[in-house]
């Protein structure tokens, strides 16, 4: 007990001999710092010629302090036999001066108080075999674990094999940090281009997928929509309009015609055009088209380059710009658009605007440069089928800047009201 220190008043060593055999302290307990003993302990009866009991297993007591007041150890004489002590505890080493074990990086442990009985802590400070893992349990690509992680109590049959993160670079999916993927197996291309064939006779599977090909991936549809033809009415007088468009080819390029005009019953066409363009899908609603167009006018005919948009714009509006270079050079732009408003299953509403620009004036055609007219209508129509259905409107017309000079210099209006009735109709 060379380490335990001076021993408190009425603790009674008398017959504590040097001849007897130190008590085994349990194995593994460390109770260097276990401070004062709780009074009442009653070490009286180890004698120096008495066996050293037994100690608890786990339990070492080489580095007791100072035993607290009321522990007798008067009786301990030589003859007297030692009482048996809890199976387990090793004191085998209290008269002699023990190292304090060493502790964990990081644990102080210098406070604590008696250790229960049972606690091994003769292992403390040595290194210690990595516990054995699970079966089942391959970890040799898991590379380094983030300190503070015990997997030692890990479940039977987890493979950790691949749990190495990959290299942070670009695959096949071009997704960074995507494992890449396996090429194919030579036996997924050692065979037909189409397993069908292996079943069916070859020239009827390529006439099925040729059907198929036309019917779902390859088809030219064509189409005729006469969007306005109608008659109007106007300061007592009555005139007729038309606005109509058709197409013809697949998803992609189609050949698009349009066509539009007006004039007053007797007296003729006071203007009509014909467009003929090549148009191309560049998005899912839309096409870039481009084209001539023919426009017929009193005043003297034009012939113009057309390059244009047309599509369903968000929210469902219609679109149709283009912009037109004549031989003249002349350059000028139109936009319109259109939206249907369902307001039941049979009847809709569609109001509509029109704009028209020109880079110059040009008084042959009693046009002027800048915004030269504006066009509003609502037309109101009634569905009797999807591809027939009769309307009626109102349409309000306001020409500006040298377009209206132009149109007040001759005597006609520069804007005017109109009330249409017409039909809508498509096949």
């Amino acid at each position: 007990m060379s380490a335990m220190g001076s021993m408190p008043a009425g603790h009674d060593m008398s017959t504590m001999s040097q001849a007897q055999p130190a008590q085994a302290a349990p194995a593994g307990h460390d109770m260097s710092a276990m401070g004062p003993m709780p009074a009442g302990h009653d070490m009286s009866t180890m004698g120096s010629t008495q066996p050293a009991p037994a100690g608890s297993a786990g339990h070492d007591m080489s580095a007791m302090g100072s035993m607290p007041a009321g522990h007798d150890m008067s009786t301990m004489s030589p003859a007297q036999p030692a009482p048996a002590a809890p199976a387990g505890h090793d004191m085998s080493t209290m008269g002699q001066a023990q190292p304090t074990p060493a502790m964990p990086a990081g644990h102080d442990m210098s406070a604590m108080g008696s250790m229960p009985a049972g606690h091994d802590m003769s292992t403390m400070g040595q290194a210690q075999p990595a516990p054995a893992m699970p079966a089942g349990h391959d970890m040799a690509a898991m590379g380094s674990m983030p300190a503070g992680h015990d997997m030692s109590a890990m479940p039977a049959g987890h493979d950790m094999s691949g749990m190495a993160m990959p290299p942070d670079v670009p695959t096949s999916a071009n997704d960074p940090g995507r494992p890449a993927q396996a090429s194919a197996p030579a036996g997924a291309v050692s065979g037909p281009p189409h397993a069908a064939d292996l079943l069916f006779d070859p020239a009827e599977m390529a006439a099925a997928r040729e059907q198929l090909r036309v019917e779902n991936g390859d088809v030219r549809t064509t189409a005729v929509i006469i969007d306005q033809l109608e008659t109007t009415f106007a300061d007592g007088e009555s005139g007729y309009a038309w606005d109509a468009q058709g197409w013809s080819g697949g998803d992609i390029n189609r050949f698009w015609w349009k066509s539009e005009g007006e004039g007053a019953f007797g007296d003729g066409v006071e203007e009509a055009e014909v467009q003929a363009l090549y148009s191309r899908a560049i998005r899912p609603f839309f096409d870039v088209q481009t084209g001539v167009r023919q426009t017929y006018r009193p005043e003297g005919d034009r012939t113009d380059l057309v390059l244009g948009i047309q599509g369903l714009a968000p929210y469902w509006f219609e679109v149709d710009a283009a912009a037109f270079l004549s031989t003249k050079g002349e350059l000028t732009a139109r936009a319109e658009a259109e939206y249907d408003q369902r307001i039941t299953q049979k009847w809709i509403v569609q109001p509509r605007a029109e704009v028209v620009l020109s880079a110059e004036d040009i008084p042959e055609l009693s046009i002027g440069s800048g915004l030269s007219s504006l066009q509003l209508g609502v037309r109101v129509r009634y569905e009797i089928r999807k591809e027939f259905a009769p309307y009626i409107g109102v349409e309000w017309t306001r020409r500006f800047g040298g377009t209206r000079d132009f149109l007040e210099a001759e005597g006609r209006s520069a804007e005017d009201t109109r009330l249409v009735v017409g039909i809508r109709t498509w096949f």
